[in-house]
Protein backbone atom coordinates (compact mmCIF):
# COMPACT_ATOMS: atom_id res chain seq x y z
CA UNK A 1 0.00 0.00 0.00
CA UNK A 2 1.19 3.68 -0.67
CA UNK A 3 0.73 6.70 1.31
CA UNK A 4 -2.43 8.56 -0.02
CA UNK A 5 -1.79 12.04 -2.06
CA UNK A 6 -4.50 14.52 -1.58
CA UNK A 7 -4.31 17.05 -4.17
CA UNK A 8 -6.33 19.96 -5.05
CA UNK A 9 -5.57 21.84 -8.04
CA UNK A 10 -6.12 25.90 -8.68
CA UNK A 11 -5.23 29.22 -10.88
CA UNK A 12 -3.39 32.15 -8.86
CA UNK A 13 -6.48 33.27 -7.90
CA UNK A 14 -5.80 36.99 -6.28
CA UNK A 15 -2.98 38.23 -4.50
CA UNK A 16 -4.85 37.14 -1.14
CA UNK A 17 -6.18 34.11 -1.85
CA UNK A 18 -10.16 33.60 -2.78
CA UNK A 19 -11.54 32.45 0.18
CA UNK A 20 -12.65 29.02 -1.53
CA UNK A 21 -8.99 27.96 -2.46
CA UNK A 22 -8.75 28.15 1.72
CA UNK A 23 -11.90 26.08 2.03
CA UNK A 24 -9.40 23.72 -0.36
CA UNK A 25 -6.94 23.64 1.73
CA UNK A 26 -8.52 23.40 4.60
CA UNK A 27 -10.55 20.38 3.12
CA UNK A 28 -7.70 18.99 2.63
CA UNK A 29 -5.63 19.52 5.95
CA UNK A 30 -9.13 17.62 7.55
CA UNK A 31 -8.62 14.62 5.36
CA UNK A 32 -4.88 14.34 5.97
CA UNK A 33 -5.75 14.05 9.60
CA UNK A 34 -7.80 10.98 8.68
CA UNK A 35 -6.45 9.36 6.02
CA UNK A 36 -2.27 10.29 6.15
CA UNK A 37 -0.66 10.65 3.47
CA UNK A 38 0.72 14.07 1.74
CA UNK A 39 -1.10 17.11 0.51
CA UNK A 40 -0.37 18.17 -3.11
CA UNK A 41 -1.27 21.84 -4.44
CA UNK A 42 -1.39 21.90 -8.65
CA UNK A 43 -0.56 25.55 -9.16
CA UNK A 44 -1.78 26.43 -12.66
CA UNK A 45 -0.21 29.40 -13.20
CA UNK A 46 -0.11 28.14 -16.73
CA UNK A 47 -3.71 29.51 -16.96
CA UNK A 48 -3.38 32.96 -19.01
CA UNK A 49 -7.11 34.95 -18.06
CA UNK A 50 -6.24 37.98 -16.23
CA UNK A 51 -9.40 37.89 -14.43
CA UNK A 52 -8.57 34.87 -12.61
CA UNK A 53 -6.38 36.97 -10.39
CA UNK A 54 -9.19 39.83 -9.08
CA UNK A 55 -9.03 40.33 -5.39
CA UNK A 56 -12.82 40.82 -4.09
CA UNK A 57 -12.19 43.04 -0.46
CA UNK A 58 -14.29 44.76 2.21
CA UNK A 59 -14.06 48.07 3.76
CA UNK A 60 -13.07 47.33 7.35
CA UNK A 61 -15.51 50.40 8.47
CA UNK A 62 -18.59 50.42 5.54
CA UNK A 63 -18.27 46.70 4.66
CA UNK A 64 -18.18 47.89 0.88
CA UNK A 65 -16.47 45.56 -1.45
CA UNK A 66 -14.18 46.94 -3.76
CA UNK A 67 -11.82 44.82 -6.75
CA UNK A 68 -8.56 45.31 -7.09
CA UNK A 69 -6.18 43.35 -9.75
CA UNK A 70 -2.70 43.64 -10.63
CA UNK A 71 -1.49 46.28 -13.68
CA UNK A 72 0.49 44.69 -16.34
CA UNK A 73 3.16 45.39 -18.01
CA UNK A 74 1.93 45.93 -21.39
CA UNK A 75 -1.95 44.83 -23.27
CA UNK A 76 -0.21 41.81 -24.87
CA UNK A 77 0.91 40.10 -21.56
CA UNK A 78 -2.08 41.14 -19.83
CA UNK A 79 -4.04 39.29 -22.76
CA UNK A 80 -2.49 36.71 -23.37
CA UNK A 81 0.68 35.69 -21.96
CA UNK A 82 0.14 32.93 -19.36
CA UNK A 83 0.18 33.84 -15.62
CA UNK A 84 3.76 32.80 -14.90
CA UNK A 85 4.56 35.16 -17.59
CA UNK A 86 2.63 38.69 -16.48
CA UNK A 87 4.72 40.85 -15.24
CA UNK A 88 3.73 43.52 -12.70
CA UNK A 89 4.26 47.05 -13.98
CA UNK A 90 6.01 49.20 -11.91
CA UNK A 91 4.32 51.25 -9.18
CA UNK A 92 1.82 48.55 -8.44
CA UNK A 93 2.67 47.36 -4.84
CA UNK A 94 2.91 50.99 -3.73
CA UNK A 95 0.26 52.03 -5.28
CA UNK A 96 -2.11 49.21 -4.08
CA UNK A 97 -0.23 49.30 -0.73
CA UNK A 98 -1.29 52.93 -0.01
CA UNK A 99 -4.74 51.53 -1.06
CA UNK A 100 -5.19 48.37 1.77
CA UNK A 101 -5.19 49.67 5.27
CA UNK A 102 -8.93 50.66 4.24
CA UNK A 103 -9.22 46.93 4.00
CA UNK A 104 -7.24 44.72 6.07
CA UNK A 105 -4.90 44.64 9.16
CA UNK A 106 -1.42 45.98 9.89
CA UNK A 107 0.24 42.44 9.86
CA UNK A 108 -1.19 41.27 6.43
CA UNK A 109 -0.05 44.72 4.98
CA UNK A 110 3.12 44.28 5.96
CA UNK A 111 3.24 40.90 4.05
CA UNK A 112 2.20 42.20 1.16
CA UNK A 113 4.68 45.21 1.15
CA UNK A 114 7.20 42.56 1.58
CA UNK A 115 6.79 40.65 -1.05
CA UNK A 116 8.87 41.25 -4.25
CA UNK A 117 7.81 38.90 -6.62
CA UNK A 118 7.85 39.81 -10.41
CA UNK A 119 5.23 38.57 -11.86
CA UNK A 120 1.86 37.86 -10.97
CA UNK A 121 1.75 34.19 -10.06
CA UNK A 122 5.05 33.90 -8.47
CA UNK A 123 3.19 36.86 -6.26
CA UNK A 124 0.60 34.62 -5.11
CA UNK A 125 2.56 32.16 -4.61
CA UNK A 126 4.72 34.30 -2.07
CA UNK A 127 1.82 35.62 -0.47
CA UNK A 128 0.05 32.49 0.02
CA UNK A 129 3.12 31.29 1.73
CA UNK A 130 4.07 34.01 3.60
CA UNK A 131 0.29 33.69 5.16
CA UNK A 132 1.23 30.41 6.54
CA UNK A 133 -1.28 28.72 4.16
CA UNK A 134 1.49 26.13 2.22
CA UNK A 135 3.04 24.81 5.25
CA UNK A 136 3.05 21.39 5.25
CA UNK A 137 1.68 21.25 1.17
CA UNK A 138 4.13 20.21 -1.84
CA UNK A 139 3.35 22.87 -4.39
CA UNK A 140 3.43 21.60 -8.17
CA UNK A 141 3.59 23.56 -11.09
CA UNK A 142 2.06 23.51 -14.50
CA UNK A 143 4.75 25.55 -15.73
CA UNK A 144 7.60 23.98 -14.71
CA UNK A 145 9.31 22.34 -17.83
CA UNK A 146 10.12 19.43 -16.02
CA UNK A 147 6.41 18.91 -15.28
CA UNK A 148 5.04 19.34 -18.84
CA UNK A 149 7.99 16.99 -19.96
CA UNK A 150 6.78 14.12 -17.76
CA UNK A 151 3.16 14.62 -18.44
CA UNK A 152 0.92 12.63 -20.57
CA UNK A 153 0.21 13.76 -24.12
CA UNK A 154 -3.28 15.29 -24.54
CA UNK A 155 -5.59 15.84 -27.27
CA UNK A 156 -6.69 19.75 -26.70
CA UNK A 157 -3.59 22.05 -25.16
CA UNK A 158 -2.18 25.30 -25.63
CA UNK A 159 0.77 26.30 -26.59
CA UNK A 160 3.49 29.15 -25.14
CA UNK A 161 4.65 30.65 -28.42
CA UNK A 162 6.75 33.96 -29.24
CA UNK A 163 4.28 36.71 -30.47
CA UNK A 164 4.97 40.46 -31.09
CA UNK A 165 8.07 40.31 -28.52
CA UNK A 166 5.91 38.26 -25.58
CA UNK A 167 5.58 34.66 -24.89
CA UNK A 168 1.44 34.31 -25.43
CA UNK A 169 -0.66 31.01 -24.59
CA UNK A 170 -1.95 29.94 -28.54
CA UNK A 171 -4.24 27.18 -28.41
CA UNK A 172 -3.62 24.60 -30.91
CA UNK A 173 -6.72 24.03 -32.96
CA UNK A 174 -6.64 22.09 -36.58
CA UNK A 175 -3.08 21.97 -36.80
CA UNK A 176 -2.91 25.65 -36.23
CA UNK A 177 -1.63 28.01 -33.07
CA UNK A 178 -4.46 30.63 -32.60
CA UNK A 179 -5.08 33.39 -30.30
CA UNK A 180 -8.46 34.17 -29.02
CA UNK A 181 -9.61 37.88 -29.69
CA UNK A 182 -13.21 37.37 -28.51
CA UNK A 183 -16.55 35.78 -29.46
CA UNK A 184 -15.63 33.09 -32.86
CA UNK A 185 -12.87 35.49 -33.46
CA UNK A 186 -9.07 34.44 -33.64
CA UNK A 187 -5.73 35.39 -35.11
CA UNK A 188 -3.62 32.57 -36.78
CA UNK A 189 0.07 32.69 -35.62
CA UNK A 190 2.90 31.98 -37.70
CA UNK A 191 3.64 28.11 -37.81
CA UNK A 192 6.32 26.98 -35.16
CA UNK A 193 8.07 24.32 -33.91
CA UNK A 194 7.39 23.50 -29.98
CA UNK A 195 8.47 21.26 -27.70
CA UNK A 196 5.70 19.22 -24.52
CA UNK A 197 7.92 22.02 -22.34
CA UNK A 198 6.07 24.31 -24.42
CA UNK A 199 2.45 22.39 -23.78
CA UNK A 200 -0.30 23.32 -20.99
CA UNK A 201 -3.70 21.79 -21.05
CA UNK A 202 -6.84 22.75 -21.76
CA UNK A 203 -9.72 22.40 -19.22
CA UNK A 204 -11.04 19.33 -19.92
CA UNK A 205 -7.47 17.43 -20.75
CA UNK A 206 -6.28 19.48 -17.28
CA UNK A 207 -7.01 16.51 -14.58
CA UNK A 208 -5.64 13.73 -16.87
CA UNK A 209 -2.66 15.78 -17.61
CA UNK A 210 -2.23 16.72 -14.08
CA UNK A 211 -2.80 12.85 -12.59
CA UNK A 212 -0.17 11.56 -15.20
CA UNK A 213 2.31 13.17 -12.99
CA UNK A 214 1.11 13.54 -9.77
CA UNK A 215 -0.60 10.44 -9.31
CA UNK A 216 -3.53 11.20 -6.40
CA UNK A 217 -5.41 8.86 -4.75
CA UNK A 218 -7.51 11.69 -3.28
CA UNK A 219 -8.59 15.06 -5.35
CA UNK A 220 -10.53 17.93 -3.85
CA UNK A 221 -12.98 19.40 -6.41
CA UNK A 222 -14.53 22.96 -6.28
CA UNK A 223 -17.89 23.80 -7.21
CA UNK A 224 -17.41 25.22 -10.62
CA UNK A 225 -14.79 22.10 -11.02
CA UNK A 226 -17.60 19.49 -10.99
CA UNK A 227 -18.98 21.14 -14.45
CA UNK A 228 -16.10 19.59 -16.43
CA UNK A 229 -14.27 16.89 -14.55
CA UNK A 230 -14.44 13.60 -15.81
CA UNK A 231 -14.46 10.85 -12.78
CA UNK A 232 -14.69 8.25 -15.29
CA UNK A 233 -11.46 8.79 -16.71
CA UNK A 234 -9.98 8.62 -13.57
CA UNK A 235 -11.49 6.00 -11.76
CA UNK A 236 -8.44 5.45 -9.80
CA UNK A 237 -8.93 8.87 -7.97
CA UNK A 238 -11.18 9.74 -4.83
CA UNK A 239 -13.09 13.10 -5.41
CA UNK A 240 -14.00 15.03 -2.60
CA UNK A 241 -16.05 17.94 -2.69
CA UNK A 242 -14.31 21.01 -0.89
CA UNK A 243 -15.80 21.58 2.08
CA UNK A 244 -18.48 24.80 2.25
CA UNK A 245 -17.35 28.49 2.98
CA UNK A 246 -19.33 31.79 2.65
CA UNK A 247 -18.02 34.27 0.40
CA UNK A 248 -16.56 32.00 -1.53
CA UNK A 249 -15.45 34.62 -4.22
CA UNK A 250 -14.18 37.37 -1.54
CA UNK A 251 -10.71 37.42 -0.36
CA UNK A 252 -9.54 35.34 2.54
CA UNK A 253 -7.38 37.92 4.69
CA UNK A 254 -6.73 35.82 7.99
CA UNK A 255 -3.13 34.26 9.22
CA UNK A 256 -2.75 31.26 10.75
Amino acid sequence: MTAPIICFGQQPCGFFPKRFLFAKIRTGLRLQKEIGGEIVFFFHDSDHDSRETRTLLRHRKTNEPVQLNFVFKNSMQRKFSPLYLKEILDGWQDNTARQLPNYIGHRLLELFRISSAANVADFCLEIYRRMGLLDTIRVVRSSAPDFRQAACNVPEFFVDVPHEGEIVRARFMDGALKLHKGGDSFVTLPQTAFTKKQISPTRDTRLRWMQSVVHCSHYISGAGEKDYLRPEKTPEIHFISRDPIDRSDEAYTELL
